[in-house]
Formats: C-alpha cells, structure tokens, sequence
C-alpha cells in the first residue's frame, strides 16, 4: 500500500498525539535547555526538504555559540555540551522537528534533512534521496544511523525513495521507538561522538568535478 494522502494523514495523526502525550517531556526538555545553554531554546536552521527546496528546521538546542580568536565559529564537536550530548542520545533534540510534520514541512519518516550546502556535493543518485520529503526517522537511521558511513547512509536513503510504502513506515517507525530506547547507533562510527563529519562529496563526485 503506497498511498501519499495516508502517509500525510498518519504523519499528522501521530505528529500531534505525540505532542499531546510528550507536552510534559518536551516543557521539561526546554526548561532544562534553557536554564544549561541560554537562548534561545530552540535552534533554527535552514535545511533542504522536497525537491531541495529549503525549509527551517526546529530542534531542540544542544551547542553553545563559541567563536575563536578570529570570530570564526568553533567546530560542532568543541561546542556540543555533555547535556547536548544527552539530549542526542536520548533523541529528545529532535522532538520540535514533529511542528515541521504537522507544518508539512517535514514526515515522520523519509531520508533526514542535511546541510543546504551539501546539496551541490551530492551525485545525481544522490539528489534523488530529495525526491521525497524529509523525515524524523527513515530506513537509514533504523539501519545503523550515525554509525554508517555517508556512502551507506545515501543508498539506504534511496532505496527507501525507491521502495516506501505506508507499511514500511510503520515498520519504520517501530524500529525506530526500539532503537530510542536501545540508544543504538547514536556516536559515530569509531568515536565517542554525537555529531556527524562533514560531508565532503562522494568519490564519484570529486572525480566528476577534476
């Protein structure tokens, strides 16, 4: 069953009873950002969504605004807090990110929106993961997530472009809840870390580019 009126009435179904049911946890969440890291609570930010076209993305904030001598902003790693840290882990950042489901912005499920300006790195295949909208969760994330390398992480990303369908989702979505509790694939592959390297362009791309 492979229907886009379903997946946008589940999306927006289940987008606002999570609300509803997580209004406590996500209350505690941005008292506890705001008393550890300041404002704002929330971070805002461009990313691409369907068809790569840019969108602002709501998260809960889990980095502080560290600048070194020369004003240039600190890399992610070196401003990520322990209680950021936290927050990823547990995958309570994210939460803000179901006001861009119920928006339309966003689905529940689909490939995660990146960085506006990987877009020009991407190959062609690659692009295609922006055939669909973005999600919260998708097949790569219940597939490894931060510990896949960005080669995996864009096949899994378009197979599920490829094979989506409103059963898989749910299935998405469960393994999902499983691997939250599991904290599964959280740090990436190698490290200790919570936040992803820069995607710097496949091989293939690079070589496009010489």
């Amino acid at each position: 069953m492979r229907s886009t009126k379903l997946k946008r009435s589940l999306d927006i179904l289940i987008a606002l009873f999570a609300l509803l049911l997580l209004l406590p946890l996500i209350a505690l969440t941005a008292l506890l950002v705001r008393l550890k890291l300041g404002a704002p609570v929330i971070f805002r930010q461009r990313r691409p969504g369907l068809g790569g076209r840019p969108f602002i993305i709501y998260k809960f904030r889990t980095m502080l605004n560290l600048y070194d001598e020369n004003g240039r902003e600190l890399p992610a790693e070196q401003r990520v807090t322990t209680f950021g840290r936290l927050l990823r882990r547990a995958s309570l950042d994210e939460l803000p990110e179901l006001v861009n489901v119920i928006k339309g912005e966003m689905s529940l499920v689909g490939p995660r929106p990146l960085r506006m300006r990987y877009l020009s790195r991407y190959t062609p295949e690659q692009y295609r993961r922006h055939e669909v909208k973005p999600g919260i969760t998708g097949w790569a994330q219940v597939n490894g997530r931060n510990e896949l390398t960005w080669e995996d992480r864009f096949k899994l990303d378009i197979w599920y472009v490829d094979n989506w369908n409103n059963w898989l989702d749910l299935k998405i979505l469960w393994l999902t809840a499983i691997s939250v509790l599991k904290r599964e694939g959280v740090s990436a592959r190698g490290s200790d870390s919570t936040v992803m390297s820069e995607f710097m362009g496949s091989a293939d791309q690079c070589k496009s580019m010489n």
